[in-house]
């Protein structure tokens, strides 16, 4: 007899577990937990950004709103780019969504349909991959290479995979979960290999403040494309203000798609609710402190881990570029799903398999260390006195 599991779509069917909530799954309710597996921080939204969500309720702004977005935090929105980038940016280029997982998925269900081919270099965020196989099309992985100094991504190598079903390319710079950097010239390649091959760039730029180069923000595509090209920009509040329970991003896109992006939102949430669009309001015009904050945080958390666990014999350590994650590789360690289920129900600790991360990701784990700092300390203690008895 069918089951009802057959029945569904094959989208939905295939659709993969997430190998990190696998790992959550198995940790959590420990009392002695440290949670190291998923990308967001330790401290609660700030109170001010509260504050501004709790007036908007007060005032009983709890109705249907603009779909793309309430014109105040487009204006947010649009003041944050200058500030951020040094250019003009229009209120009309800015679209809210409910969350940055959202704002990907509409900017795939735009550019890539049944039977396309999407280009997402590896290690990655496992929902990008979701998000394109759910739409009918296929995610095209180009796995990274890690040298000795870091991980590279090269041009020939995406160009290699390009073929006559290819409509996009998904960057992610600075890269979960590589803290892999694109600088100025190779954006400028992918930007010349976008307008040569008439593909759209998905720019995933949401850690662009979190960087340890020189400079206030990592480089963008913003530094160097013009407004006709075929760019979509997916964001969100979630990483910089702390903002991870309040699912509020945006899409920024040329003006000339806002109807288009605005059906895929009626069509899907039909809005975001106006409290949280103002609490995105007071995160954007008054949170850049607390933003700085939160960057020397994971600074901080990353000097930390990697001095931590450099001292380790077994583990090989590339220090990142940017976001703030630690994506490294134990010598012996060869299943890193059964290593990090073994490692959260023995000690504790909980990191995120790289099997969950793609093609290139199989041999490493991923470590989140926008965390305070004697717990990042407990937790490469831990590691330490565990890892001779795996």
């Amino acid at each position: 007899m069918t089951s009802l599991i057959d029945r569904l779509s094959p989208e939905a069917r295939n659709a993969p577990e997430s190998g990190i909530v696998e790992v959550f799954n198995a940790g959590w309710g420990r009392d002695d937990l440290i949670p190291l597996w998923a990308g967001e921080g330790d401290l609660p939204t700030p109170e001010f950004i509260r504050k501004a969500a709790s007036d908007s309720l007060e005032r009983g702004e709890t109705f249907y709103t603009y779909q793309r977005g309430i014109p105040p935090l487009r204006e947010a929105l649009a003041a944050y780019h200058r500030d951020a980038y040094g250019k003009a940016f229009s209120p009309e280029r800015f679209f809210v969504t409910g969350s940055g997982m959202q704002s990907i998925q509409l900017a795939v269900q735009a550019v890539a349909g049944a039977g396309s081919e999407v280009i997402v270099p590896t290690p990655a965020w496992p929902n990008i991959s979701a998000a394109v196989e759910l739409r009918g099309a296929r995610a095209v992985s180009v796995p990274m290479r890690e040298e000795d100094d870091g991980w590279r991504l090269r041009i020939e190598d995406v160009e290699a995979a390009i073929t006559p079903r290819t409509t996009a390319l998904f960057l992610n710079s600075p890269c979960n979960p590589t803290g892999w950097v694109a600088d100025e010239a190779l954006l400028k390649e992918f930007l010349d290999l976008s307008r040569r091959h008439g593909l759209w760039i998905i720019a995933d730029e949401i850690y662009a403040f979190f960087y340890y180069g020189e400079g206030r923000r990592a480089p963008s595509f913003y530094d160097i494309a013009d407004e006709e090209d075929q760019i979509i920009f997916v964001n969100s509040l979630s990483k910089n203000w702390a903002m991870t329970g309040w699912r509020v991003g945006w899409i920024s896109a040329p003006a000339v798609l806002g109807q288009v992006i605005e059906n895929l939102i009626q069509y899907s949430t039909s809005g975001v609710p106006s409290f949280s669009q103002w609490g995105a309001v007071a995160a954007l015009t008054e949170g850049r402190d607390f933003l700085g904050e939160q960057v020397a945080r994971a600074a901080k958390g990353r000097e930390c881990v990697i001095n931590g666990l450099q001292g380790l014999n077994r583990v090989k350590v590339l220090p990142p570029d940017g976001a703030f994650y630690l994506f490294f590789s134990i010598d012996g360690v060869t299943d890193t799903r059964r290593f990090a289920l073994d490692l959260v129900r023995r000690t504790g600790v909980g990191l995120a398999p790289g099997t969950a991360f793609g093609a290139g990701g199989e041999h490493y784990l991923r470590l989140c260390f926008a965390r305070r700092e004697d717990h990042l300390e407990e937790a490469v203690r831990r590691i330490s006195a565990w890892l001779p008895e795996f």
